[in-house]
C-alpha cells in the first residue's frame, strides 16, 4: 500500500512506445502517477486532456506526468493520437502495479459493486518518497488540484532548504 513519506512500490511497465519505464529511472524529479480505468472513455479522456493542457506547468515544476491503465501500449497510442495527448501512458494489463498502489479493487458505481481500477493519483518527490496520495478522485479538475499541491510542496521544500 501507499503511505505518505514512504517509498512507493517499484514498477517496470511498458509505455505507449513499447519502452520499459521504471520508477527508479525517474529519481531526481517529481512524478505524478495517475491511475485511470480505460482509454478513450469520457472521464478518462477529460482527465488526460486536462493533464495535457497543464503539461507545461508540470514541467515547470520539474514533474513528469504518467497515466496508468490496464490498456495495451497500442490502445494508448490510439488514445494519444486521437486526443493529441502530451503524456506518457503506462500499460498494466495484469493490474499488479495498480494493486500495489491501492488503485485496483472493489468500487461502487451507481449503487453497483464491481472490481476494477480506482481512479487515484500518487505524487512522488525527487528522493523517491510519496509526497501526497489522492485515494479516490473525480476526473474533472483533478489535474489542477495536483498541480496546486505540487507547487505548494515545492515551495515548502524551497523554504526549508
Amino acid at each position: 500500500m501507499v503511505e505518505v513519506g514512504a517509498a512507493p512500490p517499484a514498477f517496470h511497465l511498458e509505455n505507449q512506445r513499447d519502452e520499459r519505464v521504471s520508477l527508479d529511472s525517474l529519481r531526481g524529479q517529481w512524478v505524478v502517477l495517475y491511475f485511470y480505468p480505460r482509454d478513450d472513455t469520457p472521464g478518462c479522456t477529460k482527465e488526460a486532456c486536462e493533464f495535457t493542457a497543464g503539461i507545461e506547468r508540470f514541467r515547470g515544476l520539474d514533474a513528469v506526468v504518467l497515466g496508468c491503465s490496464p490498456d495495451s501500449p497500442a490502445a494508448h497510442r490510439k488514445f494519444i493520437e486521437k486526443h493529441s495527448l502530451d503524456l506518457t501512458l503506462l500499460s498494466d494489463p495484469t493490474h499488479e502495479t495498480m494493486e500495489r498502489y491501492g488503485a485496483w479493487g472493489e468500487k461502487v458505481l451507481y449503487g453497483r459493486k464491481s472490481v476494477g481500477v480506482i481512479r487515484s493519483t500518487v505524487l512522488i518527490d525527487p528522493e523517491g518518497r510519496v509526497a501526497h496520495h489522492w485515494k479516490k478522485v473525480r476526473a474533472a479538475g483533478h489535474a489542477d488540484h495536483v498541480a496546486r499541491r505540487l507547487a505548494d510542496l515545492r515551495a515548502a521544500r524551497d523554504e526549508g532548504s
